[in-house]
Order: structure tokens, then sequence, then C-alpha cells
């Protein structure tokens, strides 16, 4: 099997990057948009290996604002990928706002299942509740920061969780997440800060050796699995044919 590249579930990048730039990065990226005009623009783009999302972040008031159920339902229709959609505590748009625009992404979700990468930041208890009340296929806590009963209610909803390089700083945390629900991100420019000169999208080997490490695995191992994990998220949503026609062929050799 020629070498699995890695996968990065979540990072931020401008929608007008250079398609050889992205190249580059010979990673499978799942880039984040943070606003429906910002997905608009992104997803006019054919990319090998990149995956742009649909998102309406929780922090920007903007994108709140912005928001229509269906808009991005039809942007929805266009991609395999929806990001970054949530909650935030620390907001400065209301937080009902919030919940009216995440609840009725969900309810799009519902009839029209992604890989949904979400933000929770200190709102945990209530995207929580939210995705009890209105349960999605392809649910992704991004950058999760609950604590263990938290943890294990997600779990039992049947969530997976995406791992950055800051979560690092908190063993015990990552440890609690089961190997078969995790993925890879780097939260590009803000969850790899701790990564140096050289962090950049795609750029998630600090993740990887340290899941091997808490796992007592390889490097190699846990980028076999996180393929796996990705496989069945993408079987979970139906959403395999909205894929680049690269990411499906590795997808199959996985």
């Amino acid at each position: 099997m020629n070498r699995l590249p890695p996968i990065d579930l979540h990072a931020h990048i401008e929608a007008d990057i250079s398609a050889g730039d992205l190249a580059d990065l010979q990673a499978v990226v799942f880039a984040a948009t943070r606003s429906l005009d910002e997905a608009e623009r992104a997803l006019r783009r054919s990319d090998t290996s990149t995956i742009w999302g649909v998102g309406c972040h929780p922090g920007l008031v903007r994108a709140q604002k912005g928001f229509g159920s269906e808009r991005f339902a039809a942007l929805v229709a266009r991609t395999a990928y929806v990001s970054e959609v949530g909650l935030d505590g620390k907001s400065r748009v209301p937080m009902q706002t919030q919940r009216t625009t995440f609840g009725a992404a969900l309810k799009v979700l519902q009839e029209t299942p992604r890989i949904t990468s979400i933000h929770s930041f200190a709102a945990v208890e209530d995207v929580l509740n939210l995705l009890t009340e209105q349960p999605i296929h392809g649910a992704v806590l991004h950058w999760w920061l609950g604590n263990e009963a938290q943890t294990q209610r997600a779990i039992r909803l049947g969530s997976f969780f995406s791992v950055n390089a800051a979560m690092l700083r908190q063993p015990d945390l990552v440890s609690r997440l089961p190997l078969g629900r995790l993925l890879p991100e780097t939260d590009h420019p803000f969850g790899d800060r701790s990564g140096g000169s050289a962090r950049q999208p795609g750029k998630v080997d600090d993740v990887e050796r340290t899941l091997a490490r808490i796992h007592q695995l390889t490097p190699a191992e846990i980028r076999r699995i996180t393929w796996r994990n990705l496989s069945e998220l993408v079987r979970d949503t139906r959403c395999g044919m909205l894929l680049p026609r690269q990411v499906r062929l590795t997808l199959a050799a996985s």
C-alpha cells in the first residue's frame, strides 16, 4: 500500500490560495470556512486533496447575521464537509442567536448528513444538549475540552473528536478519547501555535506521535486508524461522491 497522507480534519485556509500551494501540503485537508459568504467563494474551487467546508462561526457577529437556512442547505449540497458551526460561550454574539443558527444548521444536517466539525468552546453542555435534541450523523467535536462526564455523553451520542497540538498539553483529556473516534486536526493557524515555525495545514505529526505514545502504537498505525475512522464517517454520512477523486481512491485503498 502506498503511504497514506496525513489527515487534517479542521484548518483555516484563505479561499484564494493557489492550487499549487495546497498540493505542496501533501495532506488531505478539510478547510473550514467561517461564513456563508466565505463558503460560497471556497466552493467554486476544485482541489485534488482539499475539502472545503460550509461554516458559520459562532464567534463572528457578521457571519451569524448573514446566516440563512435555505442558503446554508444549498451550499451543503455541494460539499461533504460542514465547518465551522456550533456555540461559543465567550462570543459577543448572544447565545440565543447562536442556538438558533446552530439549531437551524442541525435541522438541515438531519436531512442531509455531512462530516460536521463543531465548535464548543465554553459551551460544551449547550452543544451536547442541542445534539441530543437534534442528533446528526457525522458530528466531529473539534478542539474538545469537555470533562470526563461530558466526554462520555458525547461518545454515547456517536460523536467523533478531532485533536490538535494545543490539546496535547492536556494528556489526560486526550487519553479519554476513544481511538476509534479520533481524527487529527491543526485548526491552523490557531490550534497549532505550539508547533513552531514549521506549522502549516496538514502538519499533524506531533498529534500522531502523541496518540501513538498514549496507545502504545506506531505513528504509522495511528495514521491507518484515522483513515479508517474517516472512512466510517464517510459511510455514516453517505457523502463519498462529494469528495475529490484522489481522496476517494485513498479511502478505498485504506
